[in-house]
């Protein structure tokens, strides 16, 4: 094992294969996060020095209120929220790629985004009443009729057009949403457009809780299941041989990262690309299964989200731009080579 760059971690009577070589560049990925994080804490409209950032979170009672208010309940929230929703996005896009085996696969792509954002929409102005806690559940709701369209159109979702038929229910879903922008009220228009450009400006610890709740156990199945996403891999007849059951696997393994699209659409809105672009780099720089690369792939959509955040709020001020648009300067013509790389295969 040690050849092949594995290592076996023991205690008592559980064991896992490791790669250190993996471990280090994750390990890598988060610190470049905490860095990325502690830029975003000090820096804004009202720069505050790294010393009381570090007694805001350690100390808050010997910081005057307003900056204790700043740090803990404007900046704090909103960074973890964008690190937590890219390692959804980045785990949901590296589950969606691999059980389609499509590297062009994503949830924002196949037309689970726009149906989880029009489910919000109508739920946000129709019955703004309801508790944030609705939003992920009418969210997943649209978002899994969406993939249940889209799967039932191509037919086989190991195919490029099943790609293309997300794109084309995505454009459909753009366009019904397109309507309600012209002839919605000028209020509600404005707040749909913040919504839908991705931003985590209203980011606050609810909405934080409310991710995480849904995130957990959606990361947790994806995790548990992936060794037998490897196994499958090898096939269906290799892999029922092996005692995996493929469609089961399928199904858990597509609702899982629609929960995580479902979810960090409902919070902080419609943030592209990051699905598309963190399994790609991960895939580049780390060896190894399924494990590894939803490890490594929650790691460098955390760190993407973040990044773009923070470019967006610190770059133009004192205007701020949202991290959806950030990441789509980047996401578009990484999307464009992906399909010139791929363009003898449609």
């Amino acid at each position: 094992m040690s050849r092949a760059g594995l290592h076996a971690l023991r205690a008592g009577p559980f064991s896992l294969l490791v790669r250190p070589r993996a471990l280090a560049m994750v390990a890598l990925f988060l610190l470049a996060a905490l860095l990325a994080l502690g830029v975003g804490l000090s820096h804004g409209s009202l720069p505050i020095p790294a010393s009381a950032v570090g007694r805001a979170l350690f100390a808050p009672e010997s910081l005057p209120a307003d900056l204790r208010y700043i740090v803990l309940d404007i900046r704090l929230p909103r960074l973890l929220m964008a690190l937590l929703c890219g390692a959804m996005l980045g785990m949901a896009g590296a589950a969606m790629q691999s059980i389609t085996r499509n590297g062009l696969a994503d949830p924002g792509l196949i037309g689970v985004k726009e149906g989880c954002s029009a489910a919000v929409l109508l739920l946000i102005f129709q019955f703004p009443a309801l508790s944030l806690f609705w939003r992920p559940a009418v969210g997943m709701a649209g978002g899994l009729l969406t993939a249940l369209a889209v799967v039932a159109l191509a037919r086989d979702i190991s195919r490029p057009r099943f790609i293309l038929t997300g794109i084309g229910v995505s454009w459909a879903f753009a366009a019904a949403m397109g309507v309600f922008m012209t002839t919605a009220d000028v209020r509600d228009v404005q707040t749909a457009m913040l919504w839908l450009a991705g931003s985590l400006h209203a980011a606050n610890w609810t909405l934080v809780g409310v991710a995480a709740a849904w995130a957990v156990p959606a990361c947790a199945l994806l995790l548990f299941t992936a060794r037998a996403a490897d196994v499958a891999l090898l096939g269906n007849q290799t892999a029922a041989g092996l005692g995996v059951r493929a469609s089961r696997l399928a199904l858990l393994r597509v609702l899982a990262p629609v929960v995580l699209t479902a979810a960090c659409v409902s919070c902080v809105g419609s943030i592209g690309f990051v699905g598309l672009i963190a399994p790609h780099i991960a895939r580049a720089l780390l060896r190894g299964g399924q494990t590894a690369l939803l490890s490594g792939s929650a790691a460098l959509g955390g760190l993407l989200v973040l990044v773009a955040d923070n470019v967006g709020r610190l770059a133009f001020l004192p205007l701020q731009l949202p991290a959806g648009i950030v990441i789509s300067l980047i996401g578009g013509p990484f999307f464009l080579l992906l399909l010139w790389q791929r363009r003898d295969r449609f």
